[in-house]
């Protein structure tokens, strides 16, 4: 039996326990709720803890880390990328595939790399093309154009997640020492290994970063002895030369004809072009200069170019040089499903000519890199998605903090595996819209940038560049529709998922300071012992006979005293579809006689109370406020609220103010007459 005593401590620790465990996921969100203190008091500004701050900080970095350490960070995708791309290549152009590599490159150094470049000095903390172009349009337009975009964003990154962990455990399934044993396994050793990437994440990014320059430094040291070892037999062996340019000659005739087919092929090698985005997703981790500032980080932008270069051309040498080596020295055959080349052309190099020992440290080195690329994008997704879904009330609160991130994205990774069954081929397609999709988007926002700056020279040029990713994203698109089919699940599922919890958070108080300028402030002063009564209204013209009539009508309705003062207040509705703002009041006296408090906002509601609760705790005194009914069906309105930031205002004060103050007694009092 047990003791009455041992039951109550159980009893007990159990909440102690969701406490604890409710602290340790939410470790680095600095506050749960918007505030609404005055900004002249101090008061801290919306909650911008976890991701969503987008400094070092919230990813246990305090002070940044240099840009080649965050290299290997996003160079875990981009070079991982070796472990496939020379056998794709191979699949797709044949003994094309050196030159059909060449055209890649010169694309990714002509074209990525530059647009890439632009994108990382206007958008320095981290949200890329996304937040460029998001500028360009307003109200619910531009909340709906960034949610499809953050969802071909969601299918680059988890998809590099799940294919890269699918084609680790290929690599370990297809070892000629461990086949026997692990054979039939795929699926199950995908998801161990998905989960030891969340779990990484969860015990820090610190961690992360530190893994990744070993295994990136582990990768391209091997990686050179295959290369070199490969160019050696060639050199050794010139007939494989000559062999490979007759086959060329053979199957197309001219350069002119070689130089046409390769660009055809060119969108089936899209997959080497996937580091780009995750380079500038993790520039907020990149160390900048000591005068740096958040408006102009200088040294971040140069650190953050210096990694996209580098990368770039230190990912063009070894795509030319392992493309011309693995089509040189394999037989065709081998590169075909159930071929010993497939999906694994330098690992066979490396069992063929470097022996069986060198060959297992190349495999493990290959599989640690593909199972660890998925922190590139794990990264990414952790600074992109709380920049933007928390802003637009289309996410809950813990959406800032990244550990709960981290599960919500495991958990997908789960699904995406077992729905792809951990097949590296039928993922491709959806890696590769994504991609095409994001770069595509960025080479558009920054020919829209340079033409804005009146820059003609980088317009035409970034222009000529987003046609050729338009073009490439379109193919690629007709050739392999699932990949565009699965980018618009995920974005169904992020406006659904967004728009249910902007629903559900739609009477939030999402103020996150209350500023007033010294009139405002002044007719606030004048009712710290008294208490202030202020009328809702909604600006006309603004003449005398609105504000007496208006005065008239509030007294008749509400029976208040001739001596009592009245304020006007008037909220302006900017653009309804943003949800946290801060807030500035300014008073003026109109027609000499009528005190009236202006305001900006995108929820009239929200500002109302917003303003209410700060006059409160400014004053020590509960204010009132007084409005009209609003004609029209109740839901109606409602929807007129939620879209534009209207509709029946004096039911929603009241129930924005309710789940703000809890306590009835403190909160401010609503009249509607």
């Amino acid at each position: 039996m047990v003791s009455s005593g041992s039951t109550e401590t159980a009893e007990s620790d159990a909440p102690s326990a969701r406490i604890r465990l409710r602290s340790w996921l939410l470790e680095d969100v600095t506050a749960e709720k918007p505030v609404r203190q005055s900004a002249d008091e101090g008061a801290p500004e919306a909650p911008t803890g976890g991701a969503a701050a987008g400094d070092s900080a919230a990813h246990g970095t305090p002070a940044g880390q240099r840009w080649w350490r965050v290299m290997c960070l996003t160079g875990l995708d981009y070079f991982s990328t070796l472990g496939y791309q020379p056998g794709i290549a191979a699949l797709a152009a044949g003994v094309l595939s050196p030159i059909a590599t060449i055209v890649l490159v010169v694309v990714t150094l002509l074209g990525a790399l530059p647009v890439y470049r632009r994108v990382a000095k206007e958008s320095p903390r981290g949200e890329g093309s996304i937040a460029m172009l998001e500028r360009l349009l307003s109200f619910w337009k531009g909340k709906l154009f960034v949610l499809a975009l953050l969802g071909f964003a969601a299918t680059d990154f988890l998809i590099t997640i799940t294919l890269s962990a699918a084609d680790a455990s290929a690599h370990l399934v297809e070892n000629p020492h461990l086949t026997g044993f692990l054979g039939g396994k795929q699926v199950v050793i995908t998801l161990v290994l998905v989960a030891l990437l969340g779990a990484v994440f969860l015990k820090g990014f610190s961690e992360a970063i530190g893994l990744a320059v070993f295994l990136v430094g582990t990768y391209l040291v091997l990686n050179v002895v295959v290369v070199a070892v490969g160019l050696w037999k060639i050199v050794s062996a010139p007939h494989v030369v000559t062999d490979w340019t007759d086959a060329l000659t053979a199957q197309h005739g001219n350069p002119i004809v070689m130089v046409g087919v390769a660009l055809v092929t060119f969108p089936k090698l899209a997959l080497g072009l996937s580091g780009f985005e995750t380079g500038v997703a993790v520039m907020p981790h990149i160390k900048g200069d000591p005068d740096d500032t958040e408006a102009n980080p200088a040294g971040r932008i140069r650190g953050t170019r210096k990694l996209l270069t580098t990368a770039a051309v230190i990912m063009s040498c070894f795509l030319i040089a392992t493309s011309f080596i693995t089509t040189l020295l394999i037989p065709a055959d081998q590169f075909k499903a159930g071929g010993d080349a497939n999906g694994r052309a330098l690992a066979y190099l490396a069992h063929e000519y470097l022996g069986g020992a060198f060959g297992s440290v190349y495999d493990l080195s290959t599989i640690a890199i593909l199972w660890f690329a998925g922190a590139s994008a794990m990264a990414g997704m952790l600074n992109l998605l709380p920049r933007y879904l928390p802003r637009y009330g289309m996410a809950p609160h813990w959406a800032r903090a990244v550990r709960p991130m981290v599960i919500v994205l495991t958990l997908i990774g789960f699904l995406v595996t077992w729905i792809f069954d951990a097949d590296v081929d039928a993922q491709g397609g959806a890696y590769a819209t994504g991609v095409l999709v994001l770069i595509s988007s960025a080479a558009i926002a920054v020919t829209i940038a340079a033409h804005k700056k009146r820059e003609r020279g980088w317009t035409v040029a970034f222009a000529v560049i987003a046609a050729i990713f338009l073009y490439t994203t379109v193919l690629n698109c007709l050739e392999r529709p699932d990949g565009l089919k699965i980018g618009a699940c995920f974005i169904a599922g992020i406006v659904l998922v967004s728009l249910l919890s902007r629903l559900r958070r739609a009477f939030e108080l999402r103020v996150t300071s209350v500023a007033l300028d010294d009139v405002a402030e002044r007719f606030i002063r004048d009712y710290a012992h008294r208490p202030l009564r202020l009328i809702a209204n909604e600006p006309n013209s603004r003449d005398l006979a609105e504000y007496r009539d208006k005065i008239h009508q509030i007294r008749a309705d509400n029976d208040i005293p001739g001596e009592d003062d009245l304020v006007f207040v008037e909220v302006t509705v900017r653009d309804a579809s943003d949800f946290e703002a801060a807030l500035t009041v300014r008073g003026e006296v109109l027609h000499g006689r009528y005190r009236v408090l202006t305001l900006e906002s995108s929820s009239i509601p929200n500002a109302l109370a917003a303003l209410a609760l700060n006059i409160r705790d400014r004053t020590g005194q509960q204010p009132h406020l007084y409005f009209e009914w609003t004609e029209g069906s109740p839901f109606a309105q409602f929807l007129r609220f939620f879209l534009f930031g209207q509709g029946e205002v004096a039911p929603v004060t009241r129930e924005v103010l309710r789940e703000a103050e809890p306590d009835r007694s403190r909160r401010p009092r609503v009249h509607v007459g």
